[in-house]
C-alpha cells in the first residue's frame, strides 16, 4: 500500500520492457516480487481499456483504402488487406499470438490465447478474424484487379493456410518466370508482419522470453498492451 500508483506503472513498464524476472525489482525499488507481478495486471489492464477503442480497431472502409492503396504503391497487391501470421510465447505449453499486419506496423488484427497449440491452422479455426465477414458486418469495400471487380480484400498468408479466396499464398513450386516474379513479391510484402513481430519483440522483451508463472488473464493483457505500443514506438 505505501507504493505509488506511479512506482507500480514504472515497475510493469521495466518489466515488460526488459523481461526481468519480478524478484530482480527488490533491488531496483525494494519493491517485493508478488507487489511487483501484481502490478502487471492492472497496469496492461488499464491501457487496453482505454486505448483499445483505437488500437487493433477494426478496419473500417476508410482505412480499408487507404491500406488498397498503400500496399499496390508499396508491394503492387491491390486489395491487400495486411499479411496476416502467428508468432508463439513460450509459456506452461504454447501460446499464439496471430496478427494482420500493414506495411506501417499497425496491427488490425490480433488474437491471442491459445494454449497447447502450436499450430497456425490450429489457430485460424478459432479465430474471431472472419466473424464480420460470416455475419455481414464487413464494410463493402471493392477493389478492381486486371478489369474484374472484387467485392473484399485479401490477406498474403504462407503455405501452411488453407485455399481460402481472402488469402493469397505465393507458388509453391513455381516454374514460370512470372511465378517466380509473384512468388518473390508476395514473400517480400509478408516481411511486413515479420517486421513486426521484431519490433515487438524488440520493444518489449517479456513476449521474447518465457512467459513468467502468471495467470493466463494477465498474459493476454500483457500481450495486448504490448501490441498497441508497437505503432506508436515505431512513429513517434
Amino acid at each position: 500500500m505505501r507504493f505509488t500508483t506511479l512506482q507500480k506503472c514504472v515497475v510493469a513498464i521495466r518489466l515488460m520492457a526488459t523481461g526481468e524476472s519480478p524478484d530482480t525489482i527488490d533491488d531496483y525499488m525494494r519493491m517485493s516480487e508478488r507487489t511487483a507481478k501484481e502490478s502487471l495486471y492492472p497496469f496492461s489492464r488499464g491501457v487496453v481499456e482505454t486505448f483499445g477503442d483505437v488500437y487493433l480497431r477494426k478496419p473500417s472502409l476508410h482505412d480499408l483504402q487507404e491500406l488498397y492503396a498503400a500496399h499496390e504503391e508499396r508491394h503492387g497487391f491491390p486489395g491487400m488487406i495486411g499479411s496476416i501470421d502467428c508468432t508463439h510465447w513460450k509459456w506452461k505449453n504454447c501460446l499464439v499470438l496471430e496478427v494482420v499486419a500493414s506495411q506501417d506496423l499497425w496491427i488490425w488484427h490480433a488474437f491471442f490465447w491459445v494454449p497447447g497449440s502450436n499450430k497456425d491452422i490450429n489457430v485460424l479455426d478459432q479465430s474471431p478474424i472472419f466473424d464480420n465477414l460470416l455475419n455481414g458486418k464487413a464494410p463493402n469495400a471493392p477493389f478492381t484487379l486486371d478489369g474484374n471487380e472484387h467485392k473484399y480484400g485479401y490477406y498474403l498468408t504462407e503455405g501452411i493456410y488453407p485455399q481460402y479466396s481472402t488469402f493469397v499464398k505465393a507458388f509453391r513450386h513455381p516454374v514460370e518466370e512470372r511465378d517466380n516474379f509473384f512468388k518473390r513479391r508476395q514473400e517480400g510484402a509478408r516481411e511486413d508482419v515479420e517486421r513486426t513481430f521484431g519490433v515487438l519483440k524488440a520493444k518489449w522483451h517479456i513476449v521474447e522470453h518465457a512467459a513468467r508463472p502468471l495467470d493466463l488473464e494477465t498474459l493476454r493483457y500483457i500481450m495486448l498492451n504490448s501490441i498497441r505500443h508497437i505503432y506508436v514506438l515505431q512513429n513517434k
